[in-house]
């Protein structure tokens, strides 16, 4: 019978290997590369895109704008027509809209139906019989360039056109009041837009009724837009008109000082006359008064020349 063999167990010595094949490993890279951009994809999808990393570990969110809806574009105030306030009304219906347009970012297929919603009264029934008309599908299509056509062939009658172009072609500057030029002229030029085929036509006319102060040297400056015009006209006559009150300030105070000269003068004068004629104090002597000379004196007074007395 052989003899056992006796072995002594040691835990701590125990090392256990499992071999893993070229294959396998690349197997299992495979794998946690797919679940990592599995993971990615979800993260994303659930806050957003994380792609931008500001470079210190912390993750920026890339924000995505909100589409525009109905009670955003209320929030903003826009201005209700109702078809009855004039020219200048309309007008500043049409500016104020356009600026909703822009902070409510709201999209170009929403603008005509939004904007009509403002209107009321008869700009209301105005445009609900030219729904029925032409059809809603057709009547929202339209773009704002030309609802603004519509409503100006509305309520600016073409005999009201014709005077308002008139106005504009004769419009200049009153003294340096620039600032009013510029609005009335803005005004105007969205009604009169036949009267500017070209961008190059409006700041023609614009320019044209600059004063001469200014004319030649906007003239020289060649804006190629009417928002450049305006800055440029606007500028330089802030800088007249600062010169110019520079200018009366200093003649001001050389005026009052010429004054404070001849008023001190005067006071200096009057202050030497009023010496020069204080009265003659009275004799306090004993001679006896010569009615001839009218001194006071002994004896009779001494003869005088009948030429120089």
């Amino acid at each position: 019978m052989a003899p056992k063999r006796i072995t002594r167990a040691n835990p701590a010595a125990t090392t256990t290997t499992t071999s893993v094949t070229n294959a396998q490993l690349k197997a299992m890279i495979d794998q946690g590369v797919t679940d990592a951009l599995a993971a990615r994809d979800a993260d994303r999808n659930t806050n957003g895109d994380d792609s931008h990393n500001s470079g210190t570990g912390v993750r920026r969110t890339e924000r995505v704008a909100r589409e525009c809806t109905y009670p955003d574009f209320m929030k903003c105030q826009p201005l209700n027509f109702k078809g009855t306030e004039g020219v200048v009304e309309l007008i500043q219906w049409f500016e104020k809209m356009e600026t909703v347009f822009s902070i409510s970012n709201c999209s170009v297929e929403n603008q005509i139906k939004f904007s009509t919603c403002t209107l009321l009264a008869g700009a209301l029934t105005w445009w609900n019989s030219h729904v029925r008309t032409v059809g809603h599908d057709v009547a929202y299509a339209m773009t704002w360039t030309d609802l603004k056509k519509k409503m100006t062939d509305k309520y600016c009658p073409r005999g009201e056109i014709k005077k308002l172009e008139a106005e504009l072609w004769n419009l200049k500057v009153k003294g340096t009041d620039v600032i009013g030029y510029n609005q009335r002229f803005q005004e105007l030029a969205l009604l009169c837009v036949r009267m500017f085929p070209e961008e190059s036509d409006k700041i023609e006319r614009y320019v044209g009724g600059l004063p001469d102060m200014i004319h030649g040297s906007v003239v020289a400056s060649k804006p190629k837009t009417m928002q450049e015009a305006i800055e440029i006209a606007t500028e330089l006559m802030d800088k007249k008109i600062r010169t110019f009150a520079e200018r009366h300030s200093k003649n001001k105070r050389k005026q009052d000082d010429n004054q404070q000269q001849q008023q001190n003068k005067r006071r200096n004068t009057g202050h030497a006359n009023t010496a020069g004629s204080g009265k003659k104090k009275p004799y306090g002597g004993s001679k006896p008064l010569c009615l001839k000379c009218n001194y006071h004196r002994d004896g009779k007074c001494a003869p005088k020349c009948h030429k120089c007395n």
